[in-house]
């Protein structure tokens, strides 16, 4: 491996390597079970270095700097070293240029248990929660320690009690990681959507079995979405379980041959909103991710007036409705615009509204009422615009004004 240089952007830092993979450090923090605190966590910091990331091309990457390996580094300071060469792990490139884009990476680092493994595994695994802010990428990675023989070094970590390599740091194995390309994702109401999620296993028995588990939390409540039981070396992929009325579904074949545990919901209701956790045994390892669902409705917005004629001295009251949207906020404004005026303005007066209106569906109805003086001219633009979450721009609907 060819190192050409590094990228620094705070506490986080890429060397790119010339063969298409890079070497990431995080900046993290070692959570570990304390009494006595306030929270019961003792939190400190750590450094995790993961080698041989494959990234792919990464030519925008500008004002590289050379890669040196930290010497005489203090043994107290807790860092992890593991290669993911045998990982190709789907979007890294979001993790890679996270925080030169402002964009907060995440990392925890706390011991490990397997199941059913012997106790002392818990003193060698460890499990590390990577996110990038705004739901753009997240990993759960599940690492085992590398023995080292005798004569390779001399020093320990008293934190861990686990030996160093000649650089200092702990040298680990990733053994199985659960991961999410899409954390948050808005869908439309009565439309469907895709739930992300992935896993990737080291070295795993092709007779083991993979459970699979969604689940839905929305409010204080949860409810398992869909589940299923297969086998590693199972073409097929098994048998899929659904345990609720919801239209769902998942690829069992994907699943074996791609891991992907990914879910499609069909049909989506307001309902369906909420915090959807995709679980992932595979043996002795379990891991999660949660995939943030916002159901969304743009408003159809109409006025119920045909025409805007003016009598006399006498105003006349417009109507505009926005109906059926979700979720609840929405925003009306009132603009006019004469004949001689170049862009729309702001009224002044800017009218009522009414009370929310809920529907059957979950959905939500408004009104927005403008009294347009006499005195307005004739040939005036009035118009309605309404912002929702669910409009890419903003809706308007107009009338001019007309004299008798």
């Amino acid at each position: 491996m060819t190192v050409t240089g590094i990228l620094l952007c705070a506490f986080f830092t890429t060397c790119v390597c010339a063969s298409g993979v890079a070497d990431v450090v995080l900046s993290c923090e070692f959570i570990e079970d304390s009494v006595g605190l306030r929270d019961n966590f003792a939190r400190s910091p750590a450094t995790l270095i993961l080698r041989e990331v494959f990234v792919g091309s990464l030519e925008s990457l500008e004002a590289l700097t050379p890669f040196v390996p930290p010497s005489n580094s203090d043994p107290r300071v807790i860092m992890f070293e593991s290669k993911v060469s045998s990982f190709k792990i789907p979007n890294i490139d979001i993790l890679l240029h996270a925080d030169c884009n402002e964009r907060e990476v995440m990392c925890e680092i706390s011991r490990y248990a397997p199941h059913g493994l012997k106790e002392r595994s818990e003193s060698d695994h460890f499990l590390v929660s990577i996110d990038v802010a705004g739901g753009a990428f997240g990993t759960l990675l599940i690492l085992r320690a590398v023995p080292q023989a005798d004569d390779q070094t001399s020093r320990m970590n008293p934190e861990l009690g686990l030996p160093l390599s000649q650089t200092g740091t702990m040298l680990t194995e990733v053994l199985f990681l659960v991961f999410s390309t899409v954390k948050s994702l808005s869908a439309p109401l009565r439309g469907a959507g895709l739930l992300n999620c992935g896993f990737r296993h080291q070295d795993m028995s092709p007779d083991e079995e993979v459970h699979i588990e969604w689940r839905q939390q929305h409010r204080g409540r949860g409810q398992i979405i869909i589940t299923m039981a297969t086998r590693l070396n199972d073409p097929e992929g098994g048998a899929m379980v659904r345990h609720s009325s919801k239209d769902s579904s998942m690829d069992g074949a994907q699943v074996v041959s791609e891991g992907n545990a990914s879910v499609t919901l069909n049909n989506i209701q307001v309902t369906d909103e909420g915090a959807y956790i995709c679980s992932v045994t595979i043996g002795p390892y379990h891991g999660q991710q949660v995939v943030n669902l916002q159901v969304v409705q743009a408003p159809s917005v109409s006025f119920s007036e045909e025409k805007l004629i003016l009598k006399g001295n006498t105003a006349q009251t417009l109507r505009c409705h926005c109906r059926q949207y979700y979720p609840l906020d929405v925003q009306v404004e009132w603009l006019s615009q004469s004949p001689t005026d170049e862009e729309p303005a702001i009224f002044a007066d800017q009218g009522s509204l009414s009370s929310h209106r809920k529907h059957g569906d979950g959905t939500y109805s408004l009104s927005s009422h403008l009294v347009v003086p006499p005195d307005v001219v004739p040939g005036t633009r009035i118009t309605c615009r309404v912002s929702h979450v669910a409009l890419d721009a903003p809706v308007s609907v107009s009338m001019l004004v007309e004299h008798l």
